[in-house]
């Protein structure tokens, strides 16, 4: 019954790619074959399939791997029709010289894992590279599960604001340094990270000033087509193209974002 089932789905899947412009065109072309003929065609195909399924997974796989492709392709067309808003927020924090020919942009949230992993690696490429500019958006999508992650952007943001880049850069480092996420991060974690950074702590009224400014990441984000976190954008300031352009995302390696960064240098 089980083999019957899989049989019925896999002629059908047979008969959708005979409907891939490539293939109906074939069919349309002189000698085709007909209906019956067709069919019988996906009934070999479909037992074929039956019996070799390891046919499936590496099918699947290849799929995954060209909608992947598209979607990061999608993504990146959309980072350079958004540049503007990634590049300009005064809103959003950043370290390094306004005038820096070269911009790396990490959305991130402080409760995602993978985040946690990339901040000594993000650390890392801030110290080697002083002549970049490295701006932080504050994404956090696990807030709906974890307050905390809401809690710490709002007091980044505010920290910002505040005291300025240095004072912002030691507060995000602080909290990564705690190695506290997925949900173990606590509002104890987050006022010693602010007086690391010698910043006031943030009353209510003061974060709920923050809003406007992380809802404008959330919608960029989103716009970009962007699903997780970390998300890494490496460009230049100015004339931005596909070419010297990368998008990353997930977690990557540090010679992944130094290589983005030379990419962008046009070196």
């Amino acid at each position: 019954m089980k083999d019957n089932k899989m049989k019925t789905t896999l002629m059908a899947l047979v008969s959708a790619l005979m409907m891939t412009p490539a293939l109906a065109s074939a069919a349309d072309a002189p000698a085709t074959f007909t209906p019956a003929q067709q069919e019988a065609i996906g009934k070999i195909a479909a037992d074929y399939l039956v019996q070799h399924p390891e046919v499936l997974v590496q099918a699947s796989q290849k799929l995954e791997a060209q909608q992947a492709a598209q979607q990061q392709q999608a993504s990146l067309n959309a980072v350079l029709q958004n540049s503007d808003a990634l590049l300009n927020d005064p809103a959003t924090p950043s370290i390094g010289p306004k005038t820096a020919k070269v911009a790396l942009v990490e959305f991130f949230d402080y409760q995602c894992i993978y985040c946690s992993h990339m901040a000594p690696l993000v650390e890392q490429t801030v110290k080697a590279n002083p002549q970049v500019r490295f701006i932080f958006k504050e994404w956090p999508i696990f807030g709906q599960r974890w307050q905390p992650s809401i809690t710490a952007a709002e007091t980044g943001m505010a920290v910002f604001k505040e005291k300025g880049a240095q004072a912002y850069f030691t507060y995000h480092n602080a909290i990564f340094h705690t190695g506290h996420n997925e949900g173990k991060l606590t509002e104890g974690d987050i006022q010693a990270a602010v007086k690391a950074a010698g910043a006031s702590q943030p009353d209510e009224a003061t974060r709920n000033q923050t809003h406007e400014a992380l809802s404008k990441v959330d919608d960029l984000a989103r716009e970009l087509g962007f699903s997780g976190t970390p998300a890494f954008i490496v460009m230049p300031t100015q004339g931005a193209t596909a070419q010297n352009t990368t998008f990353l995302p997930g977690a990557v390696s540090a010679e992944s974002l130094q290589a983005a960064i030379t990419k962008a240098q046009g070196k």
